[in-house]
């Protein structure tokens, strides 16, 4: 057997050779990733040569006049405040002008928000999101070089951080509200909206009431467990309560009654309060309206996670609004009511009864304030109460028997 060598004179020490053991490229081919390299960092090099130095209060300024006609001043608020911390990170850290940032910096924004405080990785990932749309209109007034938006890090949340902490916020449920008020007002839409958000109250609580269960002048609704005519509650008889509204409410339920509700009854002779032609409303068609209107883009038009909205299927329609990463289901609402009243000082015993929901549950899976939030605002409600017995003075003990 004759022995054969792969490196015999007859092959073109230019060529690469074929023994993956032994990978090598040919001269002809190491001269082009050379030359690639240059025109590479020459097109770097001349794309930051054209970027115009803007400093990041400008910048910022520009962003929120820019934005200003197109989201809710609240929304615009939001992003002022957290902006904010990005614009003075930049200060400590000598940039003076946009043209500064790089990749790297914008990672260590991002640990130095993780580490500051306790920002939780929710409210970090919405900080990041916010940045990312920030960075990337930078880059439209030639501040920042095309693309530097791609180096924001959002954190993945787990699947039980989104059980716990994924809520629509009383900012984006007061968004919602307040452009189908304008531009929807007393629809069924609207209707569902505002029950979930002025109320806290599940799905099922929401399908269960009917015409009678509404006491306009009492400025209440009356949810009752009926499991025989298919409008369960999920605590059953425990879960039965009424439920106080305000006046604002009880104007939209009273036009929506008046004018917009159709009058039908449902497979069971029942007069739902929000109905659709067909009878009662569907659980279907409230988890269609929830994702709807929680798309980013759809009272923005933009999107967070930088998808187009003229292209993306769960933009273009709202039958696939749940397709949307972003996008929310009723639970959220509800998560997001009950977490802004344990925040304002609401005690836990009152939503309890309200919301039907115990006290421990509510805790677990409900209230996503840190400790030191618990503790200030522990110490507000004593302060108020301390400020209340200055005023009408100490109890007595006979009242305190009473």
């Amino acid at each position: 057997m004759s022995n054969k060598n792969p490196n015999n004179g007859n092959q073109n020490p230019n060529s690469p050779t074929d023994d993956p053991e032994n990978p090598s490229i040919s001269f002809e081919q190491l001269r082009e990733f050379k030359e690639e390299m240059l025109s590479q960092l020459d097109g770097r090099a001349s794309a930051h040569a054209s970027l115009t130095p803007v400093s990041p209060e400008q910048a910022l300024k520009k962003y929120l006049e820019t934005r200003a006609g197109d989201v809710q001043t609240t929304t615009l608020r939001s992003h002022e405040s957290r902006l904010g911390k990005f614009v003075d990170w930049c200060g400590d850290q000598g940039i003076e002008t946009l043209d500064e940032l790089g990749g790297s910096h914008l990672v260590d924004f991002r640990n130095w928000r993780r580490d500051d405080g306790d920002l939780g990785r929710v409210s970090l990932k919405t900080q990041m999101d916010t940045l990312r749309v920030f960075v990337r209109f930078c880059a439209t007034i030639d501040a920042v070089p095309d693309g530097l938006h791609e180096s924001v890090l959002s954190p993945v949340l787990s699947r039980d951080e989104e059980s716990r902490d994924v809520l629509v916020s009383h900012e984006q449920a007061s968004q919602v509200l307040a452009h189908l008020r304008k531009y929807q007002y007393a629809s069924r839409e609207h209707v569902v909206w505002m029950l979930l958000g002025s109320t806290g109250m599940r799905t099922g609580a929401l399908r269960s009431l009917d015409l009678d269960d509404y006491d306009p002048d009492d400025l209440s609704l009356d949810v009752n467990h009926r499991p025989e005519t298919d409008t369960p509650l999920k605590n059953g008889k425990d879960g039965e309560r009424l439920v106080s509204i305000d006046e604002s409410v009880a104007e939209v339920l009273n036009d929506y009654v008046a004018d917009k509700r159709p009058e039908v009854v449902d497979d069971y002779g029942r007069d739902p309060l929000v109905a659709t032609t067909a009878g009662r409303i569907a659980p279907s068609t409230i988890r269609k309206y929830v994702y709807k209107w929680t798309r980013p883009c759809v009272l923005s038009g933009e999107c967070p996670i930088d998808n187009d909205p003229e292209t993306c299927p769960a933009a273009c329609s709202s039958d696939k609004a749940s397709k949307c990463d972003l996008s929310r289901s009723p639970h959220t609402v509800r998560r997001g009511y009950i977490t802004h009243q344990l925040d304002t000082g609401v005690p836990p015993f009152v939503l309890s009864g309200r919301c039907d929901v115990t006290e421990d549950v509510m805790d677990q899976h409900y209230d996503v304030r840190t400790e030191d939030q618990k503790m200030r605002q522990r110490r507000e409600v004593l302060e108020r109460l301390a400020e209340l017995e200055e005023q009408y003075g100490h109890p007595t003990e006979e009242e305190d028997e009473r």
